[in-house]
């Protein structure tokens, strides 16, 4: 298996959205976000064969990576962009369903992404 990257989707106006809510993270639960930096680690390492309960497909291409702290359930949703890339686009914590808002977010940088990868890609090691 050829080595795998984790990018970070960056928005048209510079932001990375993914990275954003991985620093605010860190500010307000450190635990948290050294579980969520743990999975994109494993991501990297795993790819396509990280399964549940570490990641899920929704639907469409897109991929949920999970981490729980307590009660907190952190996700981070992801797609991959042919074989050896990972783009990081959405991440929240959330009880039940994912809600309908990051989801449609989510399709729409994916959508972004793929029609101008150069644009939208941000490389970071974490």
């Amino acid at each position: 298996m050829p080595p795998i990257k984790v990018i970070f989707f960056r928005e048209a106006s510079g932001e990375v959205p993914v990275l954003d809510w991985l620093k605010q993270l860190r500010k307000k639960d450190l635990r948290g976000y050294e579980k969520c930096a743990a999975r994109i680690h494993r991501l990297e390492l795993e790819g396509f064969e990280l399964r549940r309960p570490f990641c899920d497909y929704l639907r469409d291409g897109l991929y949920e990576l999970r981490a729980r702290r307590g009660r907190l359930n952190y996700r981070i949703l992801y797609f991959f962009h042919g074989r050896n890339r990972i783009v990081l686009v959405s991440g929240f914590s959330k009880e039940g369903r994912i809600p309908t808002s990051p989801m449609r977010r989510a399709f729409r940088r994916k959508a972004a992404f793929e029609n101008q990868p150069a644009r939208h890609k941000y490389e970071l090691e974490l």
